[in-house]
């Protein structure tokens, strides 16, 4: 089966969040997909906490390479239909690439993002929220 993970999802694996365990149960034997925006999304999120000062870089060197060892495939979405959806749901476009995503697999959408999950849903998308 298929399914669409999120950022907040991967970096709660990599970064070893208490939703862990909850996340590998919830994921175990499904093909997990995501857009290929998503890489860049990582990176984000990390500098975010470089500014923070949550995170050092020899953490994320660690972090990454948990995240290189992920049986991931990632995926094109279409930018038009994504920006279509952006602008339907109210949200930002990172957002909807995930959002396309699971839409083009018709597959689930797992996230820890409340937001993207109820943008999600209005979208028709199922869901798997992780609650910790």
């Amino acid at each position: 089966m298929n399914l669409v993970v999120d950022t907040s999802t991967i970096i709660a694996i990599v970064t070893n969040e208490e939703s862990k365990p909850k996340i590998i149960s919830l994921t175990r034997n499904a093909d997990l997909l995501a857009p290929s925006s998503l890489i860049w999304e990582i990176g984000n999120a990390f500098s975010a906490m470089f500014k923070r000062q949550r995170i050092t870089l020899e953490q994320v060197r660690m972090a990454l390479g948990v995240f290189h060892k992920i049986p991931l495939r990632l995926v094109d979405v279409d930018l038009e239909k994504a920006m279509e959806t952006a602008k339907e749901q109210d949200v930002y476009a990172y957002d909807a690439y995930f959002i396309v995503c699971a839409q083009k697999y018709r597959c689930k959408l797992i996230s820890l993002d409340n937001g993207l999950v109820a943008a999600a849903r209005r979208a028709q998308v199922e869901t798997i929220e992780v609650m910790s």
